[in-house]
């Protein structure tokens, strides 16, 4: 087997509406930010392509709709995913109070073989607004929110001005393919046209 495969790595992005979610998917593959926002109906992905060492790597961005009535989204949205990112906002306390709910939800609907050690990531966004001075949630807050899930890595970022996407995405990218590489060891018997037919597919919503 050539050591150059690709490998398809499932990300989830999960967080109250209006946090950033798809402007940070649109900052990280397409490089733009609108000042427009337009709600998230259901579900939808981007994908991005990156070598990371000897393995070249589609990121599979699913993006979601925060509002309430979009939550159960379906256990078949869930499955398969390499990495969860969470996202709030800094600027708006409940966005970061409903994080525990979020995480919750994630384990409960992708149920992972083993969900302490499952991969998470922890997207602070919107870091620019009125020059960080309206920021209600405190970096050391959000780190020690990390610290009891398992030291979940923590970015602070902004959409607008792409201050630390590219940096959040890659850390998240190899946190996937580091979780996806020991799925390996358990799923050696299963034969490769199983990883073909569900890149062909899109969402079995």
């Amino acid at each position: 087997m050539s050591m150059r495969r690709r490998t398809l790595l499932k990300v989830i992005v999960l967080g109250d509406s209006g946090v950033g979610k798809t402007s940070l998917m649109n900052q990280y593959v397409h490089k733009k930010f609108s000042q427009q926002y337009k709600a998230t109906i259901g579900a939808d992905f981007v994908t991005k392509e990156l070598q990371i060492d000897d393995r070249l790597v589609t990121l599979q961005i699913w993006d979601t709709a925060g509002q309430e009535r979009f939550q159960s989204l379906g256990i078949a949205f869930y499955r398969g995913a390499d990495c969860c990112v969470l996202v709030y906002d800094v600027n708006v306390m409940k966005s970061f109070d409903t994080l525990d709910n979020w995480h919750e939800e994630f384990l409960k609907q992708a149920n992972p073989t083993d969900p302490r050690t499952f991969p998470f990531t922890l997207l602070g966004n919107k870091i620019d607004i009125d020059g960080g001075n309206s920021r209600v949630v405190s970096e050391k807050k959000a780190n020690d929110w990390c610290a009891s899930k398992g030291n979940m890595p923590y970015f602070e970022t902004s959409a607008k001005e792409d201050i630390n996407v590219d940096a959040a995405f890659l850390c998240i990218a190899k946190t996937a393919l580091a979780n996806e590489r020991e799925q390996d060891i358990y799923f050696q018997g299963i034969p490769e046209a199983v990883t073909e037919t569900e890149q062909r597919g899109g969402c079995a919503c």
